[in-house]
């Protein structure tokens, strides 16, 4: 049985069932749901709402990061367990493996496919790359 489960989180409805599937199914373990705010996404904001944009897209995401968290927390609560919350910066597959090995995670539980991207045929690229890249065993929640 895993010690350290790392949920990826983005607030989609799979990452729900993913991190409700590691509550259900790692209750002993410590908990922890990454957020990964992607600088890629701020080209687009920047693009679409120039250079004011460009000054308040880490903020922005930094509000988004935080409400997500609060939705992973409220889901925690209500079945009494702990969950810690983190949020990284980067491309979010390299991002969860580089988090992953650091703190010594030994399961990773992810949604098929996240809020965003182009949707593979049956994995999204982040979940595909993370369970090809991972160390570690990967649920992958459809």
């Amino acid at each position: 049985m895993p010690e350290n489960v790392l949920i990826a989180f983005d607030g989609s409805p799979l990452a729900e069932r993913a991190l409700t599937y590691a509550i259900e199914n790692f209750s002993d373990a410590t908990l922890t749901a990454i957020y990964v705010i992607n600088p890629i996404n701020s080209v687009m904001d920047v693009e679409a709402g120039g250079l004011s944009a460009a000054e308040d897209w880490y903020d922005n995401a930094k509000a988004r990061a935080t409400s997500i968290h609060g939705t992973a927390t409220d889901i925690a609560v209500e079945h009494d367990i702990d969950l810690k919350t983190v949020t990284e910066v980067g491309r979010p597959a390299r991002a969860i493996l580089k988090y992953a090995d650091e703190e010594d995670i030994d399961q990773i539980v992810m949604g098929s496919h996240g809020r965003s991207g182009i949707d593979r045929t049956f994995l999204g690229s982040v979940a595909e790359t993370v369970t090809r890249r991972a160390r570690i065993p990967v649920t992958i929640i459809a």
